[in-house]
């Protein structure tokens, strides 16, 4: 199995959720065992060797890889989640969407000055999503940030939106 064999795998859904938006499908992609297996120790292999404590994954599809992410390298997971899903107290970000402002919370307990921490999500497409997180992650003082995506869609420039001192990485590439 490659990378390549991994893409094969990602459905292009045209007009999802709204028309002129391809939406990239990793469904058909995790729905396959080998695949998903290969994708997990690839995911896994950029970080084996950087001291990772907590994995953040952005929900809800963040949830898949992160959960695996933290999973293979020993770790723990942090749900970033919508406004009023977290149980405890939590603090948020308000950030800006293509049709207006969503809200992203953690709980205030789930990093600390001693975590190395990676921001998983599934894709990137224009960034806004894990710029909030960052920021929420960044205001809890952890040692380290690593930021990480399975898909990144290069043409929409969703790195330009980015901390450019955070180390950002996507195992597949699309232009």
């Amino acid at each position: 199995m490659t990378t390549e064999d991994l893409k094969s795998k990602i459905r292009d859904i045209n007009d999802f959720p709204s028309k002129g938006i391809v939406f990239k499908d990793l469904t058909t992609l995790i729905k396959d065992g080998e695949a998903l297996h290969y994708m997990s120790r690839q995911l896994a292999d950029l970080y084996r060797d950087k001291g990772v404590t907590k994995v953040v994954g952005i929900e809800s599809r963040g949830f898949i890889g992160g959960s695996i992410l933290a999973y293979e390298l020993g770790c723990g997971f942090v749900p970033a989640r919508k406004p009023g899903k977290l149980p405890a107290v939590t603090i948020k970000k308000a950030y800006a969407k293509e049709y207006g402002v969503d809200t992203i919370e953690l709980h205030s307990d789930a990093i600390d000055e001693n975590d190395v921490v990676v921001l998983h999500d599934d894709l990137l497409a224009t960034g806004g999503t894990m710029a909030a997180c960052y920021d929420l992650v960044k205001s809890m003082n952890p040692k380290k940030i690593y930021i990480n995506f399975i898909v990144e869609l290069e043409m929409l420039h969703g790195r330009e939106n980015l901390p450019a001192d955070c180390e950002v990485t996507s195992l597949l590439k699309f232009k």
